[in-house]
């Protein structure tokens, strides 16, 4: 009777996660249905889910219409660029939070997550004017320095969360054997830290990749990434579904595919810890 109980269960479960898997990644299939029907078709109601006239026409207009290779090169500029500096002032950070903690250490952990809380908007009118009078109105380096503090309130918990589960007693045999700082930061604690950083990593790529607000509102075209890409098929006139979710299609391509050959890892830097 356990045995049955439990095999139905499992039933269930399987069938929950799988619908709750296809809803969310609904809207995406739709987006990609959508890049290859005709305007009028995009717009027909009621919709038709596969029965209607294939095209290409629509992936043709977006790549002779924008510089599509030059959006992508941004996006992955800014996005690798802004983690990969979040990464270098998080990890002394999370280290020193997790290892030699401080009688503020949680405050000021508190302190950092709460500067997420703000809405965006209402520190934009500052950072325009820092901007455009330091010249960094439509750069890279404008755009990586404001992700790097963005995400850098999540980089520092994700890793500090990760530290945390290193037993301290590693850190003091290294340096016992004559390790000094340096080494117990780069050949003790990262290595033994590598699936929480990659997955840092990872979701911080995702975050700066999908990043829209401060895209739209600090770039215009020299710096502006794949999400100006999309922003720039809404006009006055209304929206053009159809290349609108072209647009958005190789937007997300590049993304989706890093999630897919990197969920293994993502996952296991995401569950790191949970279980001793």
């Amino acid at each position: 009777m356990a045995r049955r109980a439990t095999g139905a269960r499992k039933i269930v479960v399987t069938a929950i996660a799988w619908g709750v898997g296809l809803a969310i990644f609904f809207p995406i299939l739709w987006t990609i249905l959508t890049s290859f029907k005709t305007e009028a078709e995009a717009i027909a109601s009621p919709p038709s889910f596969l029965a209607f006239e294939w095209t290409l026409e629509n992936y043709a207009e977006v790549n002779s219409r924008s510089d599509y290779f030059l959006h992508f090169m941004n996006s992955v500029i800014i996005s690798l660029g802004s983690t990969l500096l979040g990464l270098l002032i998080a990890i002394p950070a999370a280290w020193s939070m997790a290892f030699v903690p401080a009688k503020r250490t949680k405050d000021i952990l508190m302190w950092m997550l709460s500067t997420k809380m703000l809405p965006p908007v209402g520190v934009l009118v500052p950072i325009y004017l820092m901007f455009r009078d330091f010249g960094l109105l439509d750069t890279r380096i404008g755009l990586i320095v404001v992700l790097t503090l963005i995400n850098l309130p999540i980089i520092v918990w994700m890793l500090f969360t990760y530290f945390k589960e290193i037993p301290g007693e590693i850190l003091e045999a290294a340096r016992m054997d004559g390790a000094s700082l340096w080494d117990e930061v780069v050949h003790v604690l990262t290595p033994m830290a590598v699936p929480g950083i990659a997955s840092t990593l990872l979701l911080n790529i995702i975050l700066a990749w999908n990043e829209a607000f401060w895209t739209l509102n600090l770039t215009a075209a020299k710096a502006a990434p794949l999400t100006a890409f999309i922003a720039s098929y809404s006009s006055p006139e209304g929206l053009f579904y159809a290349k609108l979710s072209a647009a958005s299609t190789l937007a997300i391509a590049p993304i989706l595919i890093l999630g897919w050959f990197s969920q293994k890892q993502l996952v296991r830097g995401l569950t790191f810890g949970a279980v001793k």
